[in-house]
C-alpha cells in the first residue's frame, strides 16, 4: 500500500513557499549528517515559483549537487532542457548542477547508458527526489511506450535510461533520459508536487490502484517503502 500525505494550499504562491521550506530543510539535515547533499530536481512550469523562492534560502550551495530527474535530448541551450531551467536558478549560487543530458542524441538508448554511467560519479541515495506527475499519469520520463518495463523493472542498480515515449508529447516530441524507478524510489525522501483538478485525480487513481496501476506514477510509487509527501494546489 502507498503510504501519502497530502499538503492542500490555496494556490501557487503558497505551495511554492512550503515546497521552497521543505527542501531547503532537506538540505539542511544532509549536509548537516553527511557534509553534502544530493538532490533531483523536476523540470516544467510548476517547479519555478518554487526554484526562486529556494534560491534565497542561505543555504551552503557549494556542498550541493542537483541532478535533474529527467531531460530531453536536446542541447543544454534548447528551450526544452531541463538542466537549463536548474542551472539558471542554482549554478550562481555555487551549487554543482550536474546534467545527465548534454546534446541531441539520435541513439537515445546510448545517451541513457552514457548518463548511467555518470551518475555512478555520485554520492547515492539522493536526499531527495522531487517529481511531477502528468494528465496521462508519467512522472519523470517514465511514460507509456516500449520502454516502460525497462524503466520500471531493469536493473535496480542502473540510475538511468533512454526512453522514448509513446504517443511523444506534442510539447515535447523528443526522446528523453530518465532516472529509472529503482533510482527513484532509492531517495531518502520522496515528494511529489503538482497543480490542478485534474491531475488530483490522476495521482489519487493511481495510488488506489498501486502496483495494478495502468499509469507509470502508480506503479512507481508502488515500490516505494518510505512515506511520500504530496502538495497540490488547485
Amino acid at each position: 500500500m502507498i503510504e501519502a500525505e497530502w499538503w492542500d494550499y490555496e494556490d501557487e504562491d503558497e505551495l511554492a513557499e512550503a515546497v521552497a521550506g521543505d527542501v531547503g530543510f532537506i538540505i539542511e539535515s544532509a549536509l548537516d549528517a553527511r557534509g553534502q547533499a544530493l538532490i533531483a530536481l523536476p523540470g516544467g512550469k510548476t517547479p519555478g515559483p518554487v526554484f526562486a523562492k529556494l534560491a534565497k534560502a542561505k543555504l551552503d550551495w557549494k556542498r550541493v549537487t542537483i541532478i535533474p530527474t529527467d531531460d530531453r535530448l536536446v542541447g543544454v541551450k534548447d528551450p526544452l532542457s531541463n538542466i537549463a531551467q536548474i542551472a539558471k536558478a542554482f549554478l550562481p549560487l555555487g551549487a554543482r548542477v550536474f546534467p545527465i543530458v548534454s546534446e541531441a542524441a539520435a541513439d537515445y538508448k546510448a545517451a541513457g547508458k552514457a548518463a548511467d554511467a555518470r551518475l555512478s560519479e555520485l554520492h547515492w541515495p539522493p536526499d531527495l527526489v522531487w517529481l511531477g506527475i502528468g494528465a496521462d499519469g508519467h512522472t519523470a520520463s517514465i511514460f507509456p511506450g516500449p520502454d516502460l518495463d525497462e524503466a520500471l523493472n531493469g536493473p535496480k542498480t542502473r540510475r538511468a535510461l533512454g526512453v522514448m515515449p509513446d504517443p511523444l508529447p506534442t510539447e515535447a516530441p523528443v526522446a528523453r533520459v530518465t532516472l529509472s524507478r529503482a533510482a527513484i524510489v532509492a531517495a531518502r525522501t520522496l515528494t511529489l508536487v503538482l497543480t490542478g483538478k485534474e491531475k488530483r485525480k490522476v495521482l489519487e487513481q493511481a495510488i488506489k490502484q498501486g502496483a495494478s496501476s495502468s499509469m507509470p506514477i502508480g506503479r512507481v510509487l508502488a515500490e516505494a517503502e518510505q512515506a511520500i509527501d504530496i502538495h497540490w494546489c488547485p
